[in-house]
């Protein structure tokens, strides 16, 4: 999953989101000298990986892309399926999606002194951008995608796909509506753990 979906799947509690948010970042034992609660989030994070990444919809999900972007496939899923969370954002919260995303851009500054290098560096163009809102739109993903190929020197391709998200979009949104279900299920237990 990507940004959006770890954010949303943290709870109500602001350090877990903004763990779970910055999580790629922090390797290995790094996490411990972060707050507790910012600890969990990076915990959940990887969990939510875990679970994501051996889960049968999910691979069928990245088998689909795998021929055109090997390795990158899973990078591409986890963007397509923050798409459809945007999109279907009213089936899982109350909340307006771009109220929620405000809430945690606040969140983040409210919180600087807690971020990691990285996280401090990504934040102004993600919030300038509003990628999370971003996400609703194909052009949006597009965006995204595009941004992310440069990062790979265009190896990765990733600015093509979103091809094959307009080909298969009922497939994809289909999987990841199943998948999101049982997600949410796991993350829900997962904090209950923590």
């Amino acid at each position: 999953m990507n940004f959006l979906a770890h954010i949303y799947l943290s709870g109500d509690n602001d350090l877990i989101k903004i763990g779970n948010f910055m999580a790629d970042g922090i390797r290995g034992k790094q996490f411990e000298s972060y707050p507790i609660d910012i600890q969990k989030g990076i915990i959940l994070h990887r969990a939510i990986d875990t679970f994501t990444d051996a889960h049968p919809i999910f691979r069928k999900s990245t088998k689909r892309l795998h021929e055109n972007y090997h390795h990158y496939a899973g990078v591409i899923v986890d963007v397509f399926y923050d798409h459809f969370l945007a999109k279907n954002w009213t089936k899982y919260s109350d909340e307006k999606l771009d109220i929620f995303v405000d809430r945690f851009y606040q969140c983040l500054h409210v919180n600087n002194a807690v971020l990691s290098e990285r996280t401090k560096g990504m934040m102004p163009y993600m919030i300038k951008q509003n990628w999370l809102v971003s996400y609703q739109t194909i052009d949006g993903i597009n965006r995204i995608l595009t941004q992310m190929d440069h990062r790979t020197k265009n190896e990765s391709k990733m600015q093509f796909a979103t091809n094959e998200l307009s080909e298969f979009y009922s497939e994809f949104e289909t999987e990841f509506s199943d998948f999101f279900k049982e997600l949410i299920l796991f993350s829900n237990a997962k904090i209950i753990t923590l």
